[in-house]
């Protein structure tokens, strides 16, 4: 299968990353789409009818073909870890003058409504992180006339996606910023990098791969396309744009010397995410346990209250390797300079 079976006939290989918390907009998704690459809008951590209404308004943005993606539910957490986070997180809570949630409920991400909005309403191409979904949702939603696209982060969880029947595969190396996306929050993320594990997972399977993780230029770009890419996918690279819905004291730590190294850390959410190197990763990283989204919700109210104050220290600041050459300016235009660049480095 090609890629313009999965992608449609992109003028630009160029994926806009889904980024969940906000920072994928409607209109981020529609710039890029407008430059002759693919965006896609980022449902985590929103409700379904919340995803719809993002569907909606992008159709009032563009016509040109999105991706969807969704989170998929993992299995529960150890309570007694996350009281015990808890309480080492309160002189935080109590410094900021915020009330952390005692209880936190079973959490599926909105997950049967989301699939039931999609089967009623379809959107041309869905991708899943964190996991995979049943061989029937697969069935249905294909059924529906989505293509689908797995994240994948080994050559393990490449051949279980491929085994499902999925359309492409986005390999995503350990360079990539915000969550990794293996497919059990417990799971330690691998460390081969990108150009190494497009051609491992290249060995394994015939499907497209789109290739994450840290390409921040044109270089990068052309690197992984002639790695085998069919197509690259960006996130940082988009986070300081017109569009992006990232605040102004994330934007400015993306460039700022005082957060030049990024690190791998389940301080803020229990799942390991690469972000800008802060001190609330230096507090709290050795007492994190693996327990999403139990940690992402408990730590909400700080990460709220820090951001509010602008406290880029407090905040989680998801970032991939290449977080210092992201651009300025509407996204589309971004879009374009970096395939110009890519072509030139071709």
């Amino acid at each position: 299968m090609a890629v313009a079976d999965v992608l449609g006939r992109l003028a630009v290989p160029v994926v806009a990353a889904p980024m969940a918390g906000g920072a994928s907009t409607p209109a981020l998704v529609a710039s890029v789409n407008g430059a002759g690459g693919l965006g896609f809008l980022a449902s985590g951590y929103l409700t379904a009818r919340a995803m719809t209404e993002q569907i909606a308004r992008l159709r009032e943005l563009s016509d040109q073909p999105f991706g969807l993606n969704l989170f998929v539910p993992g299995e529960p957490s150890d309570q007694a870890e996350v009281a015990a986070y808890r309480e080492r997180l309160r002189p935080e809570a109590e410094r900021l003058g915020v009330e952390l949630p005692e209880r936190i409920a079973p959490d599926r991400d909105d997950w049967d409504a989301k699939v039931e909005a999609l089967l009623a309403d379809p959107v041309p191409v869905v991708s899943y992180t964190f996991g995979l979904p049943s061989a029937a949702e697969v069935a249905a939603l294909r059924a529906a006339g989505s293509r689908q696209i797995g994240t994948v982060t080994s050559v393990e969880e490449a051949r279980a996606a491929a085994g499902l029947g999925l359309d492409a595969l986005a390999v995503q190396g350990p360079e990539a910023g915000a969550h990794r996306g293996t497919h059990r929050a417990q799971d330690t993320p691998g460390e081969t990098p990108l150009l190494e594990l497009l051609a491992q997972v290249g060995k394994e399977t015939s499907l497209p791969l789109i290739a994450a993780g840290g390409l921040g230029d044109g270089a990068a770009i052309a690197a992984a396309l002639a790695a085998g890419a069919a197509a690259v996918q960006l996130g940082t690279a988009f986070l300081r744009s017109d569009e992006s819905g990232a605040n102004a004291a994330y934007r400015a730590a993306l460039v700022d010397e005082r957060f030049a190294e990024t690190v791998v850390t389940r301080a803020f959410t229990g799942r390991p995410a690469r972000g800008l190197r802060n001190a609330f990763i230096d507090r709290y990283e050795s007492y994190a346990p693996a327990a999403y989204p139990e940690v992402h919700h408990l730590t909400r109210p700080l990460r709220a209250a820090a951001a509010a104050r602008g406290d880029a220290d407090g905040m989680h600041l998801w970032a991939g390797t290449a977080h210092a050459l992201a651009r300025s300016g509407p996204a589309a235009e971004i879009t374009r300079q970096l395939w110009t660049e890519a072509e030139a480095a071709r």
